[in-house]
């Protein structure tokens, strides 16, 4: 007794309901009509029917990484203008962009006067790491810094640090902006220090290394987490004018003219 084409395209059907392949369920018969046409190989309808399955999911699981890593706004190194950027310092970009440094639990640290694209960076590198399948999230050092001081006051500070280093990337906006006090010094330095050698980080800060002992309060603190920070680290320094008021100067005045 023979099967139709009918009876098979339903248990098909309800065989990817039961795994739940929704893609699959949606293109198979779409797929079937095209390979029969084309006179694909039965393996070539496999892989294109799988291949559209996997594209979804991966799809899906980025965009459920890039939402729970709390990024303050979708940025994309293709976006990020290079035109005042050094080509050594573009090409390390570029091969940050790949991720490998995540994988050697490397860090990143990004440093320049405000405006010059710390942040647009960060959060370029975090969504290409996220893209990457690995588990990102994002806040502002004063918004980590509550974060662990609301754990240290109820008793769990090591808990939250252990459930942080689940992330595989941790970036760290704007150090130097607020100045810490003696506490917020010193979870900043267990939180550095928690991920030394077992995460990554990326951090930004419009301070250089040597005035960080102003912004954290103590010289000493502040070069024990530089230490751990840099031991394994990319150290990018950007200048240049404002991207927020390049755009915003008035022209230069035109040239006199000479006379006859």
């Amino acid at each position: 007794m023979s099967t139709t084409g009918k009876d098979l395209g339903g248990e098909v059907a309800f065989l990817a309901r039961e795994l739940k392949t929704p893609v699959i369920t949606e293109t198979f018969a779409v797929l079937g009509d095209q390979a029969r046409a084309e006179g694909w190989s039965h393996e070539e309808y496999l892989a294109a029917v799988l291949g559209r399955q996997v594209a979804s999911r991966t799809a899906n699981g980025t965009r459920m990484r890039i939402s729970a890593a709390h990024f303050p706004a979708t940025k994309t190194i293709e976006d990020f203008t290079f035109d005042h950027t050094p080509t050594p310092t573009r090409d390390l970009i570029a091969h940050l962009a790949t991720t490998t440094f995540i994988a050697k639990r490397d860090n990143v640290v990004l440093l320049g006067p405000p405006g010059t694209g710390k942040t647009h960076l960060a959060i370029a590198l975090g969504i290409k790491a996220a893209e990457a399948s690995y588990p990102v999230a994002f806040d502002t050092a004063t918004g980590w810094i509550a974060r662990l001081a609301t754990a240290h006051a109820q008793a769990r500070l090591d808990r939250e640090l252990r459930k942080l280093n689940r992330y595989r990337l941790l970036i760290i906006d704007e150090v130097g902006y607020l100045p810490f006090d003696t506490a917020a010094a010193s979870l900043f330095f267990q939180l550095i220090a928690s991920r030394y050698e077992t995460g990554s980080v990326i951090v930004t800060s419009n301070l250089t290394f040597s005035r960080w002992g102003e912004t954290l309060g103590d010289d000493i603190v502040a070069a024990a987490t530089i230490d751990r920070l840099v031991h394994h680290a990319h150290v990018i320094a950007l200048d240049g004018d404002s991207y927020r008021t390049r755009g915003h100067r008035p022209p230069p005045p035109p040239a006199a003219r000479t006379k006859n």
